[in-house]
């Protein structure tokens, strides 16, 4: 088995050969066999606008596996499994952390078996969430001293501020730095005026209350909307600013030319996945995180 260790220097994200386009083939191949992304945004935007900055690629036999800290992204070609090369790039990988977060986008089996041979728990359940655009949405009453607009350049800080805290327990949105925040800006799909906030009356008072961040995938066939963040300040709790912004969001995507909104909720949330049934939300797939400390192989 041939597998090696990729050089920074040798991994050029735009280039039609080399490491980057053997990763894009793979991931690709994944893609239309699975029926599902297999790098997520993180992990794009990671090799886009980074390459293997702070992180390391191998890659070799139909498969990669891309470890950026602890977070572990493993594809193996389609034509290429069932060799053992999933399970021999994840120890590569692992031999250089303690712990590992990995996720199986499909809940895949061959996910669920390399995880067991590495003695690596199954920890966290993501659940993928639609509505059609076509279902009417409830009338929502914005509360007194507050007023809905959508994003400036000069609201990032605070916007981050308030993602910070809303977020402070979750393992990927709470970190987002302002580097992330402007790399998604910089993407074609970014749309100023699908970022909403909540934010006081007075217009002195620069704070952010809560934001609604909606995505439209129109690479995708067909394009589809996204309840790509939806954010309130702790300090704001209790105003039903989620359900307003939510609401404000997803009549703007139904005015984007798209018959169906997607989101990404935590299976053990019970909160937010009763808001979203109410919103006519239905699940329409799993995604497994494994996390934890591997056993020596």
């Amino acid at each position: 088995m041939s597998l090696a260790l990729i050089d920074p220097s040798d991994f050029i994200a735009d280039s039609s050969t080399g490491p980057a386009a053997e990763v894009r083939r793979i991931a690709e191949a994944c893609d239309a066999a699975d029926q599902v992304i297999t790098l997520n945004e993180q992990a794009c935007l990671q090799l886009k606008y980074r390459g293997l900055r702070d992180a390391s690629l191998w890659l070799g036999d139909g498969g990669f596996a891309l470890l950026h800290g602890q977070i572990l992204d493993l594809a193996v070609h389609p034509d290429s499994r069932g060799n053992g090369v999933g399970t021999a790039l994840a120890s590569l990988a692992l031999a250089g952390t303690s712990r590992v977060e990995a996720w199986s986008h499909s809940d895949h089996p061959a996910a669920a078996r390399i995880a067991a041979r590495l003695g690596i728990p199954r920890e966290r359940e993501l659940r993928i969430m639609s509505r059609p655009t076509s279902l009417p949405l409830a009338e929502q009453q914005v509360p007194d001293g507050v007023r809905i607009r959508t994003f400036r350049p000069s609201d990032e800080a605070a916007l981050l501020e308030v993602n910070a805290h809303a977020f402070a327990h979750h393992p990927e949105q709470g970190h987002m730095t302002s580097e992330d925040f402007r790399e998604r800006v910089n993407e074609s799909w970014f749309d100023a005026n699908g970022l909403f906030l909540a934010v006081p009356e007075d217009p002195t008072d620069t704070s952010i209350l809560g934001f609604h961040w909606t995505k439209v995938h129109r690479d995708e066939n067909p394009p589809y909307g996204e309840v790509y963040v939806v954010a309130t300040n702790p300090k704001a709790a209790g105003r039903g600013l989620g359900n307003l912004l939510t609401n404000v969001g997803l009549r703007h995507l139904a005015t984007q030319g798209v018959e169906d909104v997607i989101l990404y909720v935590d299976g053990d949330n019970p909160g937010a996945l009763a808001v979203y049934d109410r919103q006519g939300f239905t699940t329409v797939r799993t995604e497994v995180q494994y996390r934890g400390a591997a056993r020596a192989h």
